[in-house]
């Protein structure tokens, strides 16, 4: 059975919101890829190797140019849980978190896997894109907290003192959901985080980043959605940390022209999600335009992977998929899927109804995005 709906978006908005959705996914991984050709070098090697501005171009990882990590597989498949949430609505079963949960559970596999398990009936299209089925190193806290079934929540998360930006990095896609108010957008997004790292930091941290890539896929400017994010921390136990990291990135913008010193002071050398956070934040503010701001985030001692998926996708939002450096999009590992992902993604949220129903059962769609 079809089942048709009159679009309830305008097509100058789907047309805008779909370029966000895109300049997010393909920004975090693009920011994700340049950050991997640094290869865990400080910042002194990264400019003895490629010049006194350090590394300002995609440089091989993983034996290719245009690697991703970890950061965006997870990102897709964050993507890939909200599909599928909007999806099992049709049916009554309305619970976002474990979405998410089982999708990661689904990446989970393919950092085991040699490749897709066809005997799965929730596999997916995207549990069957063959390149996804690489290590790309994960967060250790990422394959502990999904390495079981049991659903981590606020009440008792998984890895309580693990506070890196594992979680942290996978969580920009819940910005998008753009038709939630920006509570809700945080909820959901520390809820999800606290699946796998059960640090305040680390789950607040998430939240944070949730609502300001929200507020910029809306409209709003990096500085006014960082303002929301630290007025949706206040009343959050343990949020004194990222709020203080924002703060910091905030007032960092008026204190000379950016340079490598002051990302590292926001926390960039270490892998820790207030301060990743901060370092991305800081970046997408007085990057000049996307090529800049990358470049920015990823010269310093520490993860420059999670530093430029983060500031890629903020800036990826803020400005849509035209704004990205074409060279970059155009070696980017698996660029074809995180296109199409994102482009059901927007379909989704803006087409839902003519796409599937209550009453179906079967469909292209409920094979792409199983209810089960």
């Amino acid at each position: 059975m079809t089942t048709t709906a009159a679009a309830v978006w305008g097509r100058t908005e789907q047309q805008d919101f779909r370029a966000r959705v895109r300049g997010c996914l393909l920004g975090g991984a693009v920011g994700d890829a340049l950050g991997a050709g640094a290869g865990g070098r400080p910042l002194a090697e990264l400019r003895r190797i490629h010049g006194p501005e350090g590394l300002t171009d995609l440089a091989v990882a993983y034996g290719r140019r245009g690697a991703v990590t970890a950061a965006t597989q997870m990102s897709l498949f964050t993507v890939d849980g909200l599909v599928r949430a909007q999806v099992r609505r049709d049916t009554g079963a309305w619970h976002p978190p474990t979405d998410v949960h089982r999708a990661h559970l689904r990446w989970a596999a393919t950092q085991r896997d040699w490749g897709p398990d066809e005997r799965r009936r929730d596999l997916g299209w995207l549990a069957r894109e063959e390149w996804l089925y690489a290590r790309r190193d994960p967060a250790r806290a990422c394959l502990t907290g999904l390495g079981d079934e049991i659903l981590g929540t606020l009440e008792r998360p998984k890895n309580p003192a693990a506070a890196d930006s594992g979680a942290l990095v996978r969580s920009a896609p819940f910005g998008l959901l753009v038709g939630w108010e920006p509570q809700l957008v945080c909820q959901l997004a520390v809820e999800c985080a606290a699946q796998t790292h059960g640090d305040p930091a680390a789950y607040l941290s998430a939240g944070a980043l949730a609502v300001v890539v929200h507020g910029v896929a809306r409209g709003d400017s990096v500085d006014g959605a960082v303002r929301t994010a630290i007025e949706q921390l206040a009343p959050r136990p343990g949020h004194t940390r990222v709020t203080e990291a924002l703060e910091a990135a905030l007032a960092a913008v008026r204190q000379g022209m950016p340079d490598a010193e002051r990302v590292t002071a926001l926390g960039a050398d270490e892998d820790r999600a207030e301060g990743q956070l901060a370092a991305a934040v800081y970046c997408a503010l007085v990057g000049e335009d996307v090529r800049h701001g990358l470049r920015l985030s990823v010269n310093h001692d520490g993860p420059s992977a999670a530093t430029g998926a983060l500031t890629g996708a903020l800036l990826g939002a803020l400005h849509g998929e035209t704004a990205l450096p074409p060279a970059w999009v155009a070696e980017l590992e698996g660029r074809a899927t995180v296109l199409e992902l994102a482009d059901d993604f927007a379909m989704e949220m803006t087409q839902g109804a003519a796409l599937h129903g209550p009453g179906e059962t079967t469909s292209g769609w409920l094979d792409r995005y199983p209810r089960g």
